[in-house]
């Protein structure tokens, strides 16, 4: 089997992880190839375990439902595929990108490592439900107020990234 790549988008609570996990457990079955999961989230939550004054800013900002900036998104994305991607391994997208910036990025990204026919995955859930299950992880920025405001910027953000060809 060729190496894949696919991106999973949905809103917060929109169950990608689980989703990514079932079909890493897919790929592992049917492939020897090792699946890589990347997603800026690992390494927004490396940095908050610090006390930066960037994690302080990413901290403020989490709290108030805001996206993380593109550079900063983009480096973390860009770190891992630096760090652990390879030729013949399947890649899997999760939370990124989230902008029309990211997503030009990303596509550079993908040409750059001979990525071709990305996959789009998308999960549509009901805002009820994501919220629902969004308040139930018990993450520190899981708020009534901040998940609305990811959902707003999702609406108004990730839509139009995933309308891009990869």
């Amino acid at each position: 089997m060729q190496s894949q790549t696919i991106v999973f988008f949905g809103i917060a609570g929109s169950g990608k992880g689980t989703q990514m996990d079932l079909l890493r457990d897919f790929l592992k079955e049917k492939d020897v190839k090792e699946c890589l999961k990347i997603g800026p989230g690992t390494g927004f939550r490396k940095i908050l375990d610090t006390e930066s004054y960037t994690a302080n800013l990413i901290r403020d900002s989490l709290l108030r439902g805001e996206l993380q900036p593109d550079f900063l998104t983009n480096s973390l994305v860009a770190n891992d595929l630096i760090a652990h991607l390879t030729i013949d391994k399947h890649l899997l997208v999760d939370g990124y990108p989230r902008t029309v910036v990211q997503a030009q990025t990303f596509e550079s990204m993908m040409k750059f490592y001979k990525r071709r026919n990305v996959k789009i995955i998308y999960i549509k859930v009901g805002k009820p439900e994501a919220i629902e299950r969004s308040l139930s992880r018990g993450r520190e920025d899981d708020t009534r107020d901040s998940i609305a405001k990811r959902f707003d910027e999702y609406e108004d953000n990730v839509l139009p990234a995933m309308a891009l060809k990869f």
